[in-house]
């Protein structure tokens, strides 16, 4: 089956889908990654083709209040809305759609006839267990989180009316709201697979038919990759060190973090990673050095703990390693993620970035290094994901859409 993974955003919206796809393609699928500017090298490295999506979620900025988030995410939607049907060449078979491009993929497989199925990278659906991801992590009880969750899902439809008016209008097909599309997916229980593990989010009872916690979509890193020699050499000349990094979270405040960084990891007696990310983190000193971007599955498990933005990748990564965590949350669903660390025991509680001191993480540091039960914690959430398969939970699922194409044609 030629199979096209639709997804945007930033890299933790992209790199999970290329080691989904390349578990797609051992099982004999030929699997394509649409996502916007910059990700083709990813892709490729997976083994997956790769098709442009329009629009560039950083040429609109880096916002942190949630009015500037909604105005950033309409902006971006509108622009990858424009062209977004040009991504599905002849000879697809079937649609994989992440959460960002859900409400504009299914209006495509209306116009074309294709199958889809959602591949989603956060629990968006309502439901009384927590508010939507988006809104905080403090819960206003079963009917308030529901409630909420309903307003939070409108309030996406308003982000994406525009760009579905324009792209129903380019696809040839009648006028339909994007509320009243979501209406009709919902009506239908169109399937959607979430890849994260339910150590951190079991699946809520209240959830309708045909919305799976299939497990931890992991990206995508190949057999010979090594982490680089300086890197190596660090991690050998001393006691385990502490990754600090903020993916792509921050941009600009590279100084000012990263002069926090070293501070606190020096007051608590640690040596450090800092990963340089969108914030540009730097530094000196035999006691911390600066990286890029490694592969997290690689280095994680050689580490004493993580401080990181609690984006839900790093998030999954630092508890598949058994590793405590320090969750510096930042917008959107961080918040979500990282109080989810702490109820597992596996992080204290979130500091948030605005509030972030040399001295506060000083002492969340001391506490995940020297406590053995933050660390008990994130050993038990590894065994529990090691038991999960998400790219065999969504393969089992194309097989089942295959039959029904077969059995109707």
């Amino acid at each position: 089956m030629r199979i096209l993974i639709a997804t945007a955003g930033s890299r933790g919206d992209v790199a999970p889908y290329t080691g989904l796809g390349a578990a797609l393609a051992r099982a004999g699928h030929e699997v394509t990654l649409a996502a916007t500017d910059g990700f083709a090298p990813l892709a490729h490295g997976a083994g997956l083709g790769f098709r442009r999506l329009p629009g560039d979620p950083r040429a609109h900025g880096g916002p942190t209040g949630r009015r500037q988030l909604m105005r950033t995410a309409a902006a971006f939607v509108t622009e990858l809305g424009r062209g977004f049907a040009d991504a599905v060449a002849e000879g697809t078979d079937l649609l994989l759609l992440s959460a960002t491009t859900t409400p504009l993929g299914w209006h495509l497989a209306e116009a074309t006839g294709l199958p889809s199925l959602g591949v989603h990278l956060q629990p968006a659906a309502p439901t009384g267990d927590f508010p939507p991801v988006v809104t905080g992590a403090r819960s206003l009880g079963r009917a308030g989180n529901r409630a909420a969750g309903r307003f939070a899902l409108r309030m996406t439809d308003r982000v994406y009316e525009p760009a579905v008016t324009e792209l129903r209008r380019t696809l040839g097909l009648p006028p339909l709201t994007a509320a009243a599309m979501r209406r009709r997916r919902e009506r239908a229980d169109w399937p959607v697979l979430h890849g994260f593990s339910t150590a951190l989010v079991p699946r809520p009872a209240d959830w309708r038919p045909g919305l799976e916690v299939a497990g931890t979509f992991w990206p995508h890193v190949g057999p010979g990759e090594r982490l680089p020699d300086a890197l190596e050499d660090f991690l050998r000349a001393g006691p385990r060190p502490v990754l600090v990094g903020f993916g792509s979270m921050a941009a600009g405040e590279g100084e000012r973090l990263g002069g926090i960084a070293v501070a606190a990891l020096r007051r608590a007696g640690l040596r450090g990673i800092l990963q340089s990310g969108a914030a540009g983190l730097a530094a000196d000193g035999d006691d911390v050095l600066a990286v890029g971007d490694v592969p997290h599955a690689l280095l994680f498990p050689r580490l004493a703990a993580v401080v990181h933005h609690a984006g839900a990748g790093t998030t999954a990564a630092a508890l598949r390693a058994g590793v405590p965590a320090v969750a510096v949350p930042v917008t959107a669903d961080q918040p979500f993620w990282a109080t989810r660390l702490a109820a597992l025991g596996a992080a204290p509680a979130p500091l948030p970035l605005r509030a972030l001191t040399a001295e506060r993480l000083a002492a969340a540091l001391g506490l995940v290094t020297t406590r053995q039960a933050y660390t008990a914690a994130a050993g038990r959430a590894a065994r529990h994901m090691g038991g999960e398969d998400g790219a065999a939970r969504v393969l089992r699922a194309i097989e089942r859409v295959a039959r029904a194409g077969t059995a109707s044609a």
